[in-house]
């Protein structure tokens, strides 16, 4: 199950890149569908640069993917409560190393690539909408489809479409990273939490190799 969610978030987050900040000039629902033929094609395009340096999945979510993410929304609902008390002053770099956590969770999502096919479910008018959930299903022969969906909300200030969670065969990405983090922060405190994501950070990005061909 945990490798087939893994999966899920490598089809969702690659889908999620290439123009999210657009979203206010086109309906989020077809956007995401649109994207996803660019995404790939790029994947594609760089295999052999990629199977040679799986690093470079790091930078294909930083240009791709993280400027249409809302990291900053996402890390303050993984701290929740903890908000209030935790030190103001490490705010900043949790949100920071946050951000950097992300990209490599969505690298490693990325090694899951091969060759999915994804179904979105048809558009919808958002126009009165601030915060919309689009569904889609990842299909892939001789295995079992894979329901995910999307959070992405606007921008009150600039009217941007920016994601900020998604949701793998029921489980959010958001939430599990609320959990796995609230223990350490109560016991541990916050700098406990960043030491954690920076050792996540740091490990190399490995192909899954199982998954190819």
């Amino acid at each position: 199950m945990k490798k087939r969610i893994l999966q899920a978030i490598f089809i969702g987050f690659a889908v999620l890149a290439n123009g999210v900040s657009q979203a206010q000039e086109v309906n989020p629902y077809d956007l995401l569908e649109q994207v996803a033929t660019k995404t790939f094609t790029r994947i594609k395009a760089e295999h052999t640069k990629i199977e040679a340096n799986p690093e470079l999945l790091r930078t294909v979510m930083e240009e791709e993917l993280l400027p249409y993410v809302d990291y900053n929304f996402a890390a303050l609902k993984v701290l929740g409560k903890h908000f209030r008390t935790v030190p103001k002053e490490k705010i900043p770099e949790f949100i920071k190393v946050f951000r950097s956590y992300l990209i490599t969770t969505y690298a490693l999502a990325l090694s899951y690539y091969n060759g999915q096919e994804v179904v979105f479910q048809p558009s919808k008018d958002v126009e009165d909408e601030n915060t919309v959930t689009v569904r889609a299903v990842v299909k892939e022969p001789g295995r079992p489809d894979i329901n995910i969906a999307f959070k992405l909300r606007k921008s009150n200030k600039t009217d941007e479409w920016k994601a900020y969670d998604m949701v793998a065969e029921g489980i959010s990405l958001l939430s599990s990273k609320q959990s796995e983090f609230e223990s350490i922060l109560r016991q541990d405190g916050i700098q406990a939490v960043i030491d954690a994501m920076n050792n996540t950070i740091n490990r190399p990005i490995n192909l899954q190799q199982d998954n190819k061909g």
